[in-house]
């Protein structure tokens, strides 16, 4: 994949740190890195351990030996990925941050296409939509698509924007963006609160139809029936605490319409 309309040189100039939150990913985790640090680009990968016991921290350990490109943050124990996107967001200090889970559920050469409206100065933020395009996707829960529907759904009533999938993981924004907005969910509750956070400041939103190559839980997969229901809870609390779109403007950095943010 290229970036299209966006120059060669452009493309050479700018700097995307991947947030990784680890926890017990030993089976896929080398692959992972290795598909990251292959994307034709400056990569500044921060993984954060999150208490795993399976061997994850020997594996990180050793990759971060063998790779420059990545830093190894250490949680001093299972804290949830909301609180290890919130320590990997603090260290970033790329042009551009994208959230990558340690499976392979989602595949960073769809990096360029996520990043293109970012490069091209038009968004603020990307969400990498499952539903949305005809990349290949994995057929598995029917349940879990229609919980991510419902919460997708209500998301769109209580924010007034519409995404056709609040619950992907792969979300991209400029640094001073998601730096400037407080992270305050420490599991899986993360992305309905960001969402909410972003449609509060009015900010610049694009999806892109990306592939998912989801996982069964018998291969590892953890969110479940109870982080669905704190999804709901989440909504409806930052819908209600989250301020206005005119108290919040202020905080958050005007884009640079070159494209490239310093």
């Amino acid at each position: 994949m290229d970036f299209g309309g966006v120059s060669l040189f452009l493309r050479r100039a700018m700097k995307l740190s991947v947030v990784m939150p680890v926890y017990n990913e030993c089976a896929t985790l080398r692959e992972v890195v290795q598909k990251v640090l292959s994307v034709p680009m400056e990569i500044d990968l921060i993984c954060v351990d999150d208490g795993s016991r399976d061997g994850s921290r020997e594996i990180l350990a050793e990759l971060q030996s063998e790779y420059p490109q990545i830093r190894v943050v250490l949680q001093p124990y299972n804290m949830g990925k909301g609180a290890a996107l919130r320590r990997g967001i603090q260290e970033a200090t790329g042009d551009f941050v994208i959230i990558q889970d340690a499976d392979l559920e989602y595949d960073p050469a769809e990096y360029p296409l996520m990043l293109e409206p970012l490069v091209q100065g038009k968004a603020d933020v990307v969400f990498g939509s499952r539903f949305l395009g005809s990349a290949p996707h994995r057929v598995l829960y029917f349940w879990h698509s229609v919980g991510n529907r419902a919460l997708t759904l209500l998301s769109n009533c209580l924010t007034n924007i519409n995404l056709s999938d609040m619950e992907t993981c792969y979300k991209v924004f400029r640094r001073e963006v998601i730096q400037s907005i407080p992270i305050e969910e420490n599991r899986f509750g993360f992305e309905p609160e960001i969402t909410v956070k972003v449609a509060r400041r009015k900010l610049r939103i694009y999806e892109v139809g990306i592939s998912y190559w989801g996982r069964t839980y018998e291969e590892g997969k953890k969110i479940g029936w109870k982080d669905g229901v704190r999804a709901l809870y989440c909504l409806l609390k930052y819908s209600l605490k989250e301020p206005s779109a005119k108290a919040v403007a202020q905080a958050v950095p005007a884009p640079d319409r070159s494209g490239v943010s310093r």
